[in-house]
C-alpha cells in the first residue's frame, strides 16, 4: 500500500459556496455565481451585511491546494501509456481512471499500477466477476 510523501492537515478557509445575489428571491436567476455588474448593486459596491463576493483571499493554502483527504493529488488516467507518467510521483499523485474506459481497460490500467505501486482511487469501478 502506497502512503503519501508527507501528510498535510488541509485546512480550507471557505467551505460555503458563493451564491449569485438575489437568487433566493426569484426562481429564474439560478444559484451559480455572476459577478453583480449594475451602478447601484448593493453586492458591488459591498455594503454591510450584504453576500459576500469571491476574492482572492479566499483561496485556499498552495501546500494543501487539490489534495484529497487521503493525502494525494488526482490525475486522471485514460489508458496504460498515461499511467506510466506516475512512475516517479506516486507518491504525490493517485491515479484515477476516466469515466470512459471500458472495463477490459481498466482492468489493465489496475494491474500496471500495482506493477509501478500507484494507488487507484476507483480500482473497484465497472470490474466485476461472475460468481
Amino acid at each position: 500500500m502506497v502512503t503519501p510523501l508527507k501528510k498535510h492537515t488541509i485546512v480550507k478557509k471557505r467551505t460555503a459556496t458563493f451564491k449569485r445575489h438575489q437568487s433566493d428571491r426569484y426562481k429564474t436567476v439560478k444559484e451559480s455565481w455572476r459577478k453583480p455588474k449594475g451602478i447601484d448593486n448593493r453586492v458591488r459596491r459591498r455594503f454591510k451585511g450584504q453576500i459576500a463576493m469571491p476574492k482572492i483571499g479566499y483561496g485556499n493554502s498552495k501546500l494543501t491546494r487539490h489534495l484529497m483527504p487521503n493525502g494525494f493529488k488526482k490525475f486522471v488516467v485514460s489508458n496504460v501509456a498515461e499511467l506510466n507518467l506516475l512512475l516517479m510521483h506516486n507518491r504525490t499523485f493517485a491515479a484515477e481512471i476516466a469515466h470512459n474506459v471500458s472495463s477490459r481497460n481498466r482492468i489493465a490500467i489496475v494491474e500496471r499500477a500495482q506493477q509501478l505501486n500507484v494507488k487507484v482511487t476507483n480500482a473497484n469501478a465497472r470490474v466485476r466477476t461472475e460468481a
